[in-house]
């Protein structure tokens, strides 16, 4: 049977890891139901304390990113390390339906495939096609996170538009609504011309820091449009010889001026005061204001006012009572308010016509470089025009505070901590949220416009809402004292803004606004983990939402992470087309799966390029367990990181140790047999092999402390240390050696270490620790899994834990690093001397003639203090084993020599090679040689002895 296994064991590890082993276990554990928080009571190490969490739902249109891979390893390693720890665990699984994102996608679609648009389909039939396309295509999310190992409960799967989701949403709008933190107003928003809808403040980027004269390429454009420069041109004033010269970057606005603004205290335009300029193109008399916001340095000084395209116009004209004219369209062309002339045409070409207009009008004077930034759409890559709409709004000023407040009086912790400056200076500043979305895609806002009997079209908007149109319908009827079947009921086309559903996830999850059992146990979460850029998108929104709704907090705790970059320090965008799935980087694939993705085919071709570029030969097959390990290892709540395959490929390096590991355990456990002796009867402390537990003691320690505080990555060094340096570098090779030494001992070290590694690398663990269960002292039952055993912990190892061999250990470990540093140095390559034959080592070679190095077993002298050699003394057997010398020497530097239990060795002979270990001890390696060998078969042409008494034999073969 142990033949069988040591051969499977080969057969994995050479051929079909990780493919064999990842692709076996996930679905017996989730049969097993291992993740459901109701198996919390079969397990014996099972305490009354809850874990739950829900993962940041990422978007139905497309894949996981590095980014999402780590937000899962870090996740599922905290939920698999606390349900090993006895807590009831529940970690949600959810989707986003991504309104923007996943109506591009469709739309793209249904234009490449069907060559039609969406305004060829009804509302009906194109949110058809939307969930044709979501059944087709959304399930890919759900199967990455499963490929990664994440331990989601998936019968509590939440999807964003599912109807108990979407009745959380509609029953949120509108107590919020009946609170007065939710209402409707004609402000200015930040529009996408190209998606022809609002977005929020915090999705567009402020990111092009232009220089001066630049060319952007812009959606809807064929050709490049200048940005980065500023146009000043003149205004007649009427009645009067003269004119006011004002400066833009933006002259196709131009059309929209009602007025100009300059500074009271302006001597240049003093006389001007209350005068009026002649518009060249429309005729209209703009009064010249005085106003104190204006900057006098700033370009001539005179400002135009553009109140519905500009947001400082739009506050200049709230303050003077000025008309606001839109010359820009939601399709970004130029509306009827400029003329005929400009009427359809796109923005950005009426802006060359309105120049050379002023040109021909002899009023252009002049073009130069503006240093400026350019705002940017997140979502289209579009150049946002700011636009007056009738919007809803979230009134955020007031739960803004009540979110500070949290914070400062510790009720809400937000880790690291130098982020609470951030979650402070943003909260404060905050403005009102626009949260209408002009898409069809979405949760459609469940308001209605009431239009009254007999009224005329020049009736002011009056809006209802309900939960739905039947109870609007009675709200409308008491509200303006009618009967319900004398009105007309219309309700919003627009769709609330995913934000605004996403931050009702904590407990909308959980079944609210149904007081379920899920919501009574679980809410709030323990906490929240997600990655640094969310911190405005989703974790205050969650935080503001939370508390006006349910009255509570909906997490305790606020783990942020950093962003994953590419190897060169890039954030991954498609632009660069440097974005890697991590199945990528699991299964090996790369351009294919690129060709198989939702990516436009200018998006492809970049994303081709860049990954030809920075890996050639494409990536090689890493692995789950080591994808999600190198992720851990990197320190993720500092600066940003960097992610280089090479360190997933040492990963996998580090998979392959732990193979070769368990199949030498087996190996040893095969003539002891079944099942070893638990390890707290194991009462030899003196035994060689309690060094190697005492350091799993200290391992684990390391491990529980690094878990309680969010720091991965010191978990992963101390497993990696331990396993590489403790278990394989000093106790399987004591073990080859010493071949009395129980091997109990290494069954509980190898096991106790995968049960540390099990929330980090669960599919290795689970089928190593699955193997070494016939010689387990405890035999477990059929349905056993290692995510589901108790979590080592000190107090379990406390048996085994000696603090001043751990104290001493560096110094032994230093020692054995220079001594085979010493042996190397001279081609002593032979893994352990042997005094029964020679180390016969090739040192060079020429043609048929070689010289061989003949050395007799090696002797090593310490040169240290007494303490120094009580400490080496103690551990002269494991020196010599690790070390590869067949002595150990102690001569004392100092008196106190008499006080040791040995007598201090001789000097160390002259000339022998020495190292220096802490600048204290002094190594000295005496090598002894014959001169003399049985050299018949072989013609002998040279014998001589060099320095150092080595002797070289020449020969001929």
């Amino acid at each position: 049977t142990f033949g069988m296994i040591w051969r499977d064991l080969e057969l994995i590890i050479h051929h079909q890891y990780p493919e064999y082993v990842e692709s076996c276990w996930y679905p017996w554990w989730e049969k097993q139901g291992f993740f459901r928080p109701e198996k919390h009571n079969e397990l014996p190490q099972a305490v009354d304390r809850i874990f739950s969490l829900c993962i940041p739902p990422p978007n139905v249109t497309g894949t996981l990113h590095l980014g999402h891979a780590l937000t899962v390893a870090i996740e599922d390693a905290l939920a698999r390390w606390r349900r090993m720890q006895g807590y009831k665990v529940l970690w949600v699984p959810g989707c986003d339906h991504a309104g923007i994102a996943t109506q591009s996608v469709v739309e793209r679609r249904l234009l490449r495939e069907q060559d039609k648009r969406r305004q060829d389909y009804s509302r009906e039939e194109f949110l058809q096609e939307v969930w044709r396309w979501k059944q087709e295509k959304g399930d890919e999310i759900y199967h990455q996170l499963k490929k990664l190992g994440a331990s989601l409960d998936w019968s509590r799967a939440c999807f964003t538009m599912d109807p108990g989701f979407s009745k959380a949403v509609t029953e949120a709008f509108v107590r919020m609504c009946d609170s007065g933190l939710i209402y409707r107003s004609e402000s200015l928003v930040n529009w996408s011309c190209a998606l022809e809808s609002a977005i929020s403040d915090i999705e567009v980027h402020q990111c092009r820091k232009l220089p001066g004269r630049t060319l952007l390429s812009v959606p809807g454009y064929e050709q490049k449009v200048e940005f980065g420069t500023m146009i000043t041109f003149a205004y007649p004033i009427e009645g009067h010889e003269g004119e006011v010269a004002v400066s833009t970057t933006r002259p196709e606005t131009m059309l929209g001026d009602v007025a100009i603004a300059v500074h009271p205290d302006d001597t240049r335009y003093q006389a001007l005061h209350g005068k009026q300029c002649r518009h060249p193109f429309t005729n209209r008399l703009l009064p010249i204001i005085t106003d104190p916001v204006v900057d006098m340095g700033l370009g001539t000084g005179a400002v135009k006012l553009t109140p519905a395209h500009d947001h400082t116009d739009f506050l200049l004209s709230q303050r003077h009572s000025l008309p606001r004219l839109t010359v820009i369209g939601g399709d970004g062309t130029m509306t009827s308010h400029c003329g005929h002339w400009l009427q359809g045409v796109k923005r950005f070409q009426a802006r060359e016509r309105v120049i050379s207009a002023l040109m021909e009008m002899k009023l252009f004077r002049g073009k130069e470089d503006h240093p400026m930034s350019l705002p940017i759409c997140s979502r289209s890559g579009d150049v946002i025009e700011p636009l007056l709409k009738k919007q809803w709004f979230v009134r955020c000023e007031k739960m803004a505070q009540k979110a500070i407040q949290a914070v400062d009086e510790g009720e809400l912790e937000i880790i690291p901590h130098f982020y609470t400056k951030t979650w402070k200076n943003w909260l404060s500043n905050i403005s009102d949220w626009c949260i209408s979305r002009q898409l069809w895609w979405g949760h459609q806002i469940p308001a209605y416009r009431v239009t009254l009997p007999e009224s005329g079209n020049t009736q002011e908007e009056q809006w209802v809402w309900g939960r739905s149109e039947a109870e609007a319908r009675e709200r409308a009827a008491a509200k303006f004292g009618v009967s319900p079947t004398a009105l007309i009921l219309t309700q919003d086309p627009d769709v609330l803004d995913t934000w605004f559903s996403s931050g009702l996830f904590p407990f909308a999850m959980l079944g609210w606004p149904e007081q379920t059992e899920d919501l009574k146990q679980f809410y709030p979460n323990t906490m929240l983990e997600t990655g640094n850029d969310l911190i405005f998108f989703w974790v205050a929104r969650m935080v503001m939402l939370g508390t006006e709704l349910t009255g509570q907090l909906p997490f305790k705790q606020v783990l942020f992470h950093s962003l994953v970059r590419d190897k060169h320090g890039r954030k991954m965008s498609k632009s660069l087309g440097n974005v890697i799935d991590p199945l990528d980087v699991i299964s090996g694939r790369l351009q294919e799966k690129v060709m198989e993705g939702n990516l436009d085919p200018r998006e492809k071709a970049v994303a081709m390029e860049a990954q030809r570029k920075d890996f050639p030969n494409g990536i090689p097959e890493c692995g789950t367990d080591a994808l999600r390990f190198a992720l851990c290892s990197y320190k993720a709540q500092g600066e940003d990181i960097s992610l280089s395959v090479s360190q997933v490929l040492s990963c996998r390096h580090f998979c392959n140790k732990m193979w070769q590991t368990v199949r030498f355990t087996l190996g040893a456990l095969l003539d002891v047999g079944s099942p070893v002796t638990p390890y707290k009867l194991m009462i030899s402390p003196l035994c060689s092999s309690a060094l190697s537990l005492n350091l799993e003691c200290t391992t684990s320690r390391l491990c529980e402390r690094g878990f309680e505080s969010y720091e991965l990555h010191t978990v992963t060094s101390a497993l990696h240390s331990f396993w590489l340096h403790s278990l394989c570098d000093v106790y399987l090779v004591k073990r080859k050696v010493e071949k009395r030494v129980a091997a109990a001992v290494l069954y509980h070290c190898v096991s106790t270490s995968l049960r540390l590694l099990s929330p980090l690398m669960p599919f290795l663990t689970e089928e190593l620790w699955q193997r070494l269960q016939p010689y387990s002292p405890r035999p477990s039952t059929a349905s056993s899994s290692v995510c589901m055993q108790s979590y080592p912990t000190t107090s379990e190892l406390a048996h085994w834990h000696f603090p001043q061999d751990e104290a001493d250990f560096p110094l032994v470990q230093e020692v054995v690093r220079v001594a085979r540093s010493l042996r190397a140095q001279y081609h002593l390559t032979k893994e352990k001397p042997d005094s029964e034959c020679h180390d016969c080592v090739c040192l060079t070679c020429s043609g048929i003639f070689f010289s061989l190095l003949l050395c007799l077993p090696e002797k090593l002298w310490a040169v240290c203090t007494a303490d120094q050699a009580q400490t080496l003394y103690s551990f002269s057997p494991a020196i010599c084993i690790l070390g590869r010398v067949s002595n150990l020497h102690l001569h004392c530097t100092q008196e106190g020599a008499t006080s040791l239990p040995f007598v201090s060795a001789p000097p160390p002979p002259e000339g022998s090679p020495f190292g220096v270990v802490g600048h204290s001890i002094q190594l000295h390696l005496d090598i002894q040689v014959t001169n003399s060998c049985n050299l018949s078969n072989i013609g002998v042409l040279e014998i001589h002895t060099e320095l150092n008494h080595h002797t070289i034999i020449t020969f001929r073969l």
